[in-house]
This record gives structure tokens, C-alpha cells and sequence, in this order.
């Protein structure tokens, strides 16, 4: 009967909070130890470089793509309420973009911008997933890498998936906007948390994180456990990076004093490597918390049909 499997299951848990505590601390630390104790800091000035390098060419073409369909204003509009998830200081950088993009007179000429945009996006996106997922490896202690060809791949296919996803949420997220608004939805109306940005941000990063430890970290899929702990985890250290780095900023180091006109640039640098060492935390800390099922996983004996002795195994689910 599957209740009395799982009230055996249950049965069998140590419940006890002192355990679990201390399981939680001691793996916290190997994870720490997986990011800090090694050349991390090289893959996250790689990724964070890329990534700055396609973000405004990816203006570019959502503007270039919004003046052939529809209204460029309206793609401003979108872009504005996504900017809030950036700190101040380099908030005002990223509005500046699209507002100058957006009140440029020739379409056509955006739209050629845009064409050529385009290629250096796709190059720089791609540049970036391969070294966030040769940092997620180095971090998991990959044994077995992919050849060149399946690593060249696996990052295209990441970063098709991951735009795929991204497109998918932001519409359900601005669809309820404007149902919420514009119908006065009884549904919809006074449940503010579900058009917050913050809302859609931390669920998207959470799976969407979740799925590339699973998948794309390793040959060997990771535990769902696992994935989805590190997942929740990236997602939080990044929502807080963006509350930490504003405050940051703002209260403590007034960069503009020092840097002048490149303030923004920095605070938009270092907003971008927190988030980026905030994944590869939830990298190590997936791959601990894996090793950790898999030590107090029941150890079964497989038959060995070749006459050999029966050897123990490790269950990973």
C-alpha cells in the first residue's frame, strides 16, 4: 500500500533539529568552500563581461522588433517596469538606452540597428552561457566534460531555452498587468503580489536555475532535490544582491564621487558578478546538497548477473 510506504518512510527520518542543523551548516560550508576555495572569480568576470557586452544590443533588437509589430513605446513601457529589478545607479542607464532608441525617428534605421545588433547579441549570449556553464562544471567537479562540439551545443541550447522562457513569462506577467487594469478582474483585483515583478523574477530564476543545475551542470542529471534547493537559493541571493547592492550605493560607497560619469557602468558591473557568483553558489550548493542525499541515501544490493558478489548502490532519487 503506498501509505504504509510512506509512513515507513517517515518513520525511518531523523527528526531530530539538532541533525539537521548541523547537516545544514556543514553543507552550507562545502558549498561556500566550492565557490570561494578556487578560480571562480575567472568565470564570473568571463560571464559578467558577456553579458554586458549583448544586454544593450538586446535593446536594440526588442526595440527594432517592436517598431515592425506594434508600438516601440510600448516595448519602453515593458522595459521600464523590468528595470526596476536593477539598482538605481544603473537604472538610469538602462532607461536611457531605450529611451534613446525608442525616440529615434527613422524605424527603418533601428531596424537595420537592429539587424546587426542582433550578431553581436547572439555572439556575446553565447559567449556567456559557455562560460556559466564551464563554471557550473568546474564547480561540480565534472569527470567526464563534454567534447567541443556538445559544449558549444548545450550552451545554444540553454540560451535559446532560457530566451524562450524568458519571453514566455514576461508576457503571462504583463498579460495580467493589463487584464487586472483594464477589466477590473475580481480575480485579479487586490492581489498585488501577483503583479510584481519581484514575483515573476524570483519564480522564473528558481526553476529556471533549477532546470540548468539539473540538465546542463552535469553529463549525469542532478537530483530534483537538489536542483531546486540550489535553484531557490541563486534566486534569493539574487533578489537580495539587487536590494544589497542599491543600498550599497546609495548609503555607504558613493561611487560618483570617485568614478564620475562611469558610476553607473561600475554599479551596473558589480550588481551583475553578485548575481553571477549568486548562481554558482547555487551551483556548489546543489552539488553538496546531492552528495548529501546520496550519503544518507539506504544503500540496496543489485544482484550482479554475472556471477559476481552483489554490490552496494547508491540511490539517487
Amino acid at each position: 500500500m503506498p501509505a504504509t510506504r510512506i509512513l515507513k518512510r517517515l518513520r525511518s527520518v531523523d527528526w531530530d533539529p539538532l541533525h539537521w542543523a548541523r547537516t545544514a551548516l556543514v553543507v552550507l560550508g562545502r558549498a561556500l568552500r566550492r565557490v570561494w576555495g578556487r578560480d571562480v572569480m575567472l568565470y564570473t568576470g568571463g560571464v559578467s563581461f558577456f553579458v554586458m557586452l549583448a544586454i544593450f544590443p538586446a535593446l536594440a533588437i526588442l526595440i527594432g522588433v517592436y517598431s515592425l509589430l506594434s508600438d516601440p513605446a510600448e516595448a519602453a513601457r515593458e522595459g521600464r517596469a523590468l528595470s526596476q529589478l536593477i539598482p538605481p545607479g544603473a537604472r538610469t542607464l538602462f532607461q536611457h538606452e531605450l529611451m534613446r532608441l525608442v525616440r529615434s525617428p527613422q524605424h527603418l534605421a533601428i531596424s537595420a540597428q537592429s539587424g546587426f545588433a542582433l550578431i553581436v547579441a547572439v555572439y556575446a549570449s553565447h559567449r556567456g552561457f559557455k562560460a556559466l556553464l564551464a563554471g557550473l562544471s568546474f564547480i561540480h567537479d565534472e569527470e567526464e566534460p563534454h567534447g567541443f562540439v556538445g559544449f558549444n551545443l548545450l550552451a545554444l541550447i540553454v540560451l535559446v531555452a532560457t530566451f524562450a522562457a524568458l519571453s514566455v513569462i514576461t508576457s503571462i506577467f504583463f498579460t495580467l498587468r493589463i487584464l487586472g487594469s483594464a477589466f477590473d478582474l475580481r480575480p485579479l483585483r487586490g492581489v498585488s503580489w501577483l503583479f510584481s515583478e519581484w514575483t515573476w523574477t524570483s519564480a522564473g530564476l528558481t526553476f529556471g536555475l533549477a532546470f540548468i543545475y539539473r540538465f546542463a551542470m552535469s553529463r549525469r542529471p542532478v537530483v530534483w532535490r537538489a536542483s531546486l534547493i540550489g535553484g531557490a537559493a541563486a534566486a534569493a541571493l539574487c533578489l537580495f544582491a539587487s536590494w544589497a547592492i542599491a543600498f550599497y550605493v546609495e548609503e555607504i560607497a558613493h561611487l560618483g564621487a570617485t568614478y564620475g560619469s562611469l558610476a553607473a557602468v561600475i554599479v551596473f558591473l558589480i550588481w551583475l558578478s553578485w548575481n553571477v557568483n549568486a548562481i554558482f553558489f547555487g551551483g556548489a550548493l546543489a552539488t553538496e546538497v546531492e552528495l548529501a542525499i546520496d550519503a544518507h541515501a539506504p544503500r540496496r544490493l543489485i544482484p550482479d548477473f554475472r556471477g559476481a558478489k552483489p554490490m552496494a548502490w547508491r540511490s539517487r532519487n
